[in-house]
């Protein structure tokens, strides 16, 4: 074996190194290929474990599915076999935090072993060499390696909101596929919010009936799902939001709140006013029989309460309220909030849980027990840690903003403020999550929302710290992406539905050039540019577009090539042809915008993609030239690429960024 010092090793020496998301600790390259065929043979060696049976019966579908190879089933004697499964002992009977997930992985010519302590291990090994499988000139086959591999954080999770926008089962099934395949382990399930109260309550009904709009989980669903991650070595942790977020509560039970009624559920977005009442014994009574009921359907040692965003308003305005606080010495609604939180705590504990939440529970009353999740940044984090909680990151890995997968993986959950942190309080940082709040989220874009952007948070959780090689994680995210769509995942034909959709056919060839240099609008723009709420149709352009463009990031750096002096003549033709389609493509797109109600918004941004790519090919036709423009042309150009860069209909146009920096590169006559 040709042993490589590290990850970052195999990426300098060779681009067509395996396209592995997340990767692995250690790899060490051989030689050969191992060949899957009709030959290949999977034994199980170990305690029986039905999560083991389950994930190699997977993994050989997976494997049969990738290759169109029928495979036979697992062999009991490990002498006919030719992929050999071993682990150690076996795992918790509930999953738990920071279970071993470590794994060998022994890829020859001829045989392949996978060992791992845990059965965890075996169902991280197997993704990893799903990963390698390649077709070749010798048919699908996996390189020869050793890998050694275990996770840098032991919480590494995915937030699906389900309150704002319901999503069915077959959708939070699907997610844990595309959770498994890239090493997630927690599911990090969203359930009640202001828009929706989403989980059958056995003991106080009247949360689905009166406050679900009919769209909720029943408790058997609710098992099956637990179970469906638990196969996958996914922990589930429900987040029920409290004392804020809470007016679908107030719904079905007013007594539990703050102010007035009457209550409805909340059609709009944003943080509301309405909270729980921390000063009624009545609402801990209610919250105790609440959360054992929840405790026993959901079997994760953790439970979420959210406490984010209390804006304190109808604690201002309550008399009652005011009055407990000034007998208690509570000088402000942080306190209130603090002595509820407290209180909270306690009934959490009681039931055999640990409680967990936003920032804003971080308060000196707070007991140490509890995990502080930060959506504010990483000086949030390092101040719950230096404190002596326990706290993981959200800040950055917020996919509902449409950032690219590179701002994502360039944020870590012990960079920043949190790099300073020293050893003994950077072990009480426990990972991260990525996170999809979905106010602008259907179960029919949700993937496309998610993925293959996901797969670059949950490289950062899970693998090492100097890995930032932003144009190699570019080219694995690629090859991972299509893998997702072997697990099941739907990111890449919805898209195209989206666009057949709006088109009113399959014919959208010159709808997609255009779809494919836009993205949405960033951070929370939307609402400011135009009213949403929970029944606004969810059907235009830009609901439809990546978050990402593809087509733009990789113009831009045939760009930055160009003028770095690097391009390639490969480079400056594919420039060229670039912008001669984007130019043209208005003609032939301009009567499909007009015949779309839907449509019709997109028609300037057809418009200004075609003159931004004349500009582009005017600026490489003076730079063939000798550089020099006329003065007057230049400052023009400028002045309406810096226009072309402004949201229209929510979207952006990311070719003009690139050339805007080609004219400006130019030199004035």
């Amino acid at each position: 074996m040709v042993v490589l010092a590290s990850v970052a090793t195999i990426q300098a020496q060779d681009n067509t190194a395996p396209a592995l998301m997340p990767m692995p600790a250690k790899v060490q390259m051989g030689a050969g290929k191992f060949l899957v065929n009709s030959d290949f043979k999977v034994a199980l060696r170990g305690r029986e474990d039905i999560r083991v049976k389950r994930a190699a019966e997977r993994f050989q579908a997976s494997l049969s599915r990738i290759t169109g190879i029928p495979l036979p089933g697992s062999k009991d004697r490990v002498i006919e076999a030719n992929f050999v499964i071993n682990w150690a002992g076996d795992g918790e009977k509930v999953q738990k935090l920071g279970e071993d997930e470590s794994y060998r992985l022994e890829v020859t010519p001829t045989h392949v072993h996978l060992d791992a302590r845990n059965p965890l291990g075996v169902l991280r090994g197997v993704q990893t060499f799903l990963q390698l499988v390649q077709i070749g000139p010798e048919g699908f086959a996996a390189p020869a390696l050793v890998i050694e591999d275990s996770p840098r954080f032991p919480w590494r999770g995915l937030l699906i909101d389900v309150a704002r926008h319901f999503m069915p089962i077959d959708v939070i099934k699907r997610e844990l596929d595309g959770m498994e395949a890239v090493k997630f382990n927690v599911l990090h399930w969203h359930l009640s919010d202001d828009q929706g109260f989403r989980v059958e309550s056995r003991k106080f009904h009247r949360l689905q009936q009166m406050s679900s709009d009919g769209l909720f989980y029943t408790q058997d669903q609710i098992k099956d799902v637990v179970e469906y991650a638990r196969d996958r070595g996914i922990r589930v942790v429900p987040e029920f939001d409290m004392p804020g977020h809470a007016t679908s509560w107030f719904v079905a039970y007013p007594e539990l709140a703050s102010g007035h009624g009457p209550y409805e559920i909340s059609r709009h977005f944003g943080p509301h006013d309405a909270a729980m009442d921390p000063t009624r014994d009545s609402t801990y009574k209610f919250l105790d029989d609440f959360i054992g009921e929840m405790s026993r359907l959901f079997p994760d040692q953790y439970f979420h309460i959210g406490g984010d965003e209390v804006t304190g308003k109808q604690w201002a305005g309550n008399p009652k309220i005011q009055a407990f606080m000034r007998t208690h010495e509570l000088k402000s609604n942080r306190d209130l909030q603090a002595y509820f939180n407290e209180r909270l705590q306690h009934i959490v504990q009681n039931h055999g849980k640990i409680m967990e939440g936003w920032d804003e529970i971080l308060h000196a009353d707070l007991p140490k027990e509890v995990v502080v999740e930060s959506w504010r940044g990483q000086k949030a984090l390092a101040d719950a840690v230096r404190q002596g909680y326990r706290g993981m990151l959200a800040f950055g890995y917020y996919l509902d903003l449409m950032q690219p997968a590179s701002q994502h993986y360039l944020i870590d959950p012990l960079g920043g403020a949190a790099a300073s942190l020293p050893p003994e309080e950077k072990q009480r940082v426990l990972g991260g999550e990525a996170c999809m709040w979905s106010e602008f989220i259907t179960p029919v874009n949700i993937d496309e929302r998610i993925w293959p952007r996901a797969a670059a948070v949950a490289e950062r959780l899970w693998s090492a710290e100097e890995l930032r090689d932003v144009n190699d994680m570019y080219r694995r995210l690629a090859k991972v992406s299509e893998r997702l769509e072997w697990v099941g995942l739907q990111h890449v034909q919805s898209y195209r539905l989206m666009l057949e959709r709006l088109r009113g056919g399959t014919d959208i060839q010159s709808l997609r050039v255009l779809a494919d240099v836009l993205e949405p609008v960033k951070v929370y723009a939307r609402p400011k540019t135009k009213h949403y709420e929970t029944t606004t149709p969810l059907n235009r352009l830009v609901d439809a577009v990546r978050p990402e463009s593809d087509a733009g990031r990789i113009f831009a750096g045939m760009v930055q090539r160009f003028l770095d002096k690097t391009a390639t003549p490969e480079d400056l033709t594919a420039m060229r042809n670039q912008l001669t389609i984007w130019r043209d493509n208005d003609q032939q797109l301009a009567p499909v915008l007009q015949s779309s109600a839907l449509l019709q918004e997109a028609v300037p941004l057809s418009q200004t993609l075609s003159s931004l790519a004349a500009t582009g090919l005017q600026a490489l036709d003076y730079w063939n030239a000798g550089g020099r423009v006329p003065a007057a042309w230049r400052q023009q150009q400028l002045d309406l690429l810096k226009h072309a860069q402004a949201p229209q209909a929510e979207l952006l146009n990311m070719v003009a960024p690139s050339v805007e920096k080609l004219v400006a590169a130019t030199l004035p006559e």
